[in-house]
């Protein structure tokens, strides 16, 4: 049986967090949530071995998101990192694509939007020898 891939989420909002969960089990994904920049942090420094990183981009402060994805970008074998985000601008969308982040959506998004892009870019990480 292969082993189900781990996945990080990071928002401030208790109901965002449950409902990505929730989700993301019923499709297989073991899911590690954080609540702020800085318990991600804590997870990302401490070993955390996941597969992908989703965050919120505005949390404790506006895009600190970018840190978590600058963190995660540190990790080896590197995760997939995704930036969900109601506030994208111009500047912090640059900031996102020079990072490397995989993939920004802006909210609301659909589900099945989400899903289709996080499994597409896990896929592409299998297809091309990198960490799955």
């Amino acid at each position: 049986m292969p082993r189900k891939r781990s996945l990080l989420v990071v928002d401030d909002e208790s109901s965002v967090l449950l409902t990505l969960r929730m989700i993301l089990e019923k499709e297989g994904y073991d899911v590690i949530t954080a609540e702020s920049c800085a318990e991600a942090l804590g997870l990302l420094d401490n070993g955390g071995n996941f597969d992908a990183v989703i965050t919120d981009l505005n949390m404790e402060r506006e895009d600190i998101g970018l840190e978590v994805a600058r963190a995660a970008q540190q990790v080896k074998p590197k995760p997939v990192v995704m930036i969900i985000t109601g506030f994208a601008s111009m500047d912090n969308s640059r900031a996102a694509l020079e990072l490397g982040v995989d993939y920004m959506a802006h909210k609301p998004m659909e589900t099945a939007v989400l899903l289709s892009a996080l499994h597409r870019l896990l896929a592409k990480r299998r297809d091309s020898g990198e960490r799955v």
